[in-house]
C-alpha cells in the first residue's frame, strides 16, 4: 500500500509571461489526460530522501522558469478547443512512501499493473480541466531503500521528444549544470501560411476515419468493456534479426529490391497479425493498426530545433485478419511502411488543414483510462501502438544527482490493443513489448508472438 504523505505546489522560482498560449489542431487530438511514467532507482545514492524531495523542488521550480507553459493550465475556448493559461500555478510534488520492496516488481519487468499505477500520482478527471496541474510527480520510498519516480505530464502539451527535452534540462539543473537547451515555445509555427489554404484534393483523410468493428457488432461498447491486463514481452536482439531476415528475404523473393525492413516495421507488422491469430477472427475481418510518426523532419522546412509540442500524426494501416495471418509477415511489415512514409511535407499540412476544418476533434482523443467508455478506441479488432525505440537516450540517464534509473517504462497501458514498444535497458539491442489485451486472448497471443519466430 502506498501512503501519500504530502503535497507540494511548486511554481516557478522567478516570474514568467502571463499570457494566452496557442494550442495547435494537431495538438488537440492527444488524449487531455497525463502521460504516465515510472522511473525505478534500486539503489539512489542520496541516503535522505528529505534531501531528494528538496532537490526535485529546488530543481522544478527552476526548470519551470524555461518550461512555464508546464506551470499553467488548460482551459476551454468557444471552439470546444483547448487553449494555454499561463498563470503559473505551478506543478505538483507528492512525497509517499511504501512497506514494499522494488524487488517485488522486477521480475516482470516493472509491468504496469494497478499497484504500479499507484507509484503515480492519480488524477479526478471529472474535475474542471482548469484545476488541473499539467505536471505531477511522486517520489515514493520503498522499504529496501529504492525510490519510484512517478510522472505525469500533459499530453496536450509535449509528445515523447517534447517530454524528454523537459526531463532532461530538469536533470541538468537538479545535478546544478544549468539547463542546456531552452525549447521553443510558439506552436504558431504549425499553421504559418496555411491560414487561406484548402484542403488538398488528394489529401487522404483515411487516417481519420473511425476503426473497424468487430463482425456484427454496432459499436464497440462490448470490446471496451472486457477484462484485460498488460503483457510484457520480451524480443531479443537476435529474435529481431531472425524477424528482419525473414522479412526481408520474402521481399526480395517477391522482387521488391529496395531497402529492408526496419526493426520497428518487422516488430509491429508482428504484433499485428499475432493479435489477429490470438484474437481468431474471422478471415474477412477488418483490422486497423494505429501508429504515430514523428514529422519534425519531414516538413519544409524542419520545425526548429527543440520545437515544444506535438510534432507527431497518427496513420493507419489497414487490412482483413485473413490476409495478415495467410500472407508472410513482409506483407504486414509493408503495410506499415506504407502507412508510416506518407507522413511528409504536404501530408502534414493537409492534416493541419484538415483539423482546423473540423467542428469537433474529441472523437479523436483518447484517454488512459481503463474501461472508458469516451473517446478513440483501438481495441479488438485494431491495435495502436506507440514507438519509444527511437527516443533519444539521455546521457546518463536520469540522474537527478542520486544515480542513473535502473528502469524506465509506462506507468499504465490504458485499453486493450494499446501497446508500446521499449528499448531493453538491461539488453542492448533488444525490446521489450507492453501491450494490454483482453485476458481471453493473452495466452495465445504470447504462444504464437515467439512460435512464429521459430517457424
Amino acid at each position: 500500500m502506498v501512503n501519500v504523505k504530502e503535497t507540494h505546489v511548486v511554481k516557478p522560482a522567478e516570474e514568467t509571461p502571463s499570457k494566452i498560449m496557442y494550442v495547435s489542431d494537431i495538438d488537440q487530438i492527444y488524449p487531455i489526460t497525463h502521460a504516465p511514467t515510472i522511473y525505478v532507482y534500486r539503489s539512489p545514492s542520496f541516503s535522505s530522501f528529505p534531501i531528494m524531495m528538496e532537490t526535485l523542488k529546488h530543481s522544478l521550480s527552476k526548470a519551470l522558469v524555461i518550461f512555464y507553459p508546464f506551470a499553467g493550465r488548460l482551459q476551454w475556448t468557444h471552439r470546444n478547443r483547448l487553449q494555454i493559461n499561463c498563470n503559473s500555478l505551478g506543478a505538483h510534488i507528492l512525497e509517499a512512501e511504501t512497506d514494499a520492496r522494488i524487488d517485488d516488481f522486477a521480475p516482470d519487468y516493472y509491468r504496469p499493473t494497478s499497484a504500479v499505477r499507484d507509484l503515480i500520482p492519480s488524477v479526478d478527471y471529472n474535475r474542471p480541466i482548469e484545476d488541473l496541474p499539467l505536471v505531477l510527480v511522486q517520489l515514493t520510498k520503498f522499504s529496501c531503500g529504492g525510490v519510484t519516480l512517478g510522472l505525469g505530464l500533459s499530453h496536450i502539451l509535449a509528445d515523447g521528444q517534447s517530454a524528454l527535452h523537459f526531463i532532461s534540462e530538469w536533470v541538468r539543473i537538479a545535478r546544478g549544470e544549468g539547463p542546456e537547451y531552452p525549447p521553443f515555445l510558439d506552436r504558431t509555427v504549425l499553421v504559418q501560411d496555411q491560414e487561406d489554404l484548402d484542403l488538398p484534393a488528394d489529401f487522404d483523410a483515411s487516417d481519420y476515419k473511425q476503426p473497424p468493428l468487430m463482425i456484427g457488432s454496432l459499436n464497440n461498447i462490448e470490446e471496451r468493456l472486457k477484462e484485460s491486463d498488460v503483457l510484457m514481452l520480451r524480443l531479443s536482439r537476435e529474435q529481431i534479426d531472425k524477424l528482419r531476415s525473414k522479412a526481408n528475404e520474402e521481399k526480395k523473393r517477391l522482387g521488391h529490391l529496395d531497402r529492408g525492413f526496419t526493426r520497428f516495421e518487422v516488430v509491429a507488422g508482428h504484433m499485428w497479425r499475432t493479435a489477429c491469430k490470438a484474437r481468431k477472427h474471422m478471415e474477412t475481418q477488418e483490422t486497423a493498426f494505429r501508429m504515430v510518426v514523428n514529422f519534425r523532419n519531414r516538413v519544409k522546412p524542419p520545425l526548429p530545433k527543440f520545437y515544444f509540442g506535438n510534432a507527431i500524426l497518427p496513420v493507419i494501416a489497414s487490412s482483413t485478419s485473413g490476409e495478415l495471418v495467410s500472407m508472410p509477415l513482409s506483407y504486414a511489415a509493408g503495410k506499415i511502411r506504407a502507412a508510416t512514409e506518407k507522413v511528409m511535407d504536404g501530408y502534414v499540412k493537409g492534416a493541419a488543414v484538415f483539423l482546423k476544418k473540423q467542428e469537433d476533434l474529441s472523437q479523436w482523443r483518447y484517454l488512459h483510462v481503463v474501461g472508458t467508455t469516451e473517446g478513440s478506441f483501438y481495441g479488438n479488432p485494431n491495435m495502436s501502438t506507440t514507438s519509444w525505440m527511437t527516443l533519444p537516450n539521455l546521457k546518463g540517464g536520469t540522474d537527478f544527482g542520486w544515480g542513473e534509473e535502473d528502469h524506465f517504462g509506462p506507468g499504465a497501458v490504458g485499453f486493450d490493443g494499446k501497446s508500446f514498444i521499449l528499448s531493453d535497458k538491461s539488453r542492448p539491442g533488444s525490446v521489450v513489448v507492453a501491450l494490454r489485451l483482453h485476458v481471453a486472448h493473452m495466452e495465445d497471443f504470447r504462444t504464437f508472438f515467439y512460435e512464429d519466430i521459430l517457424n
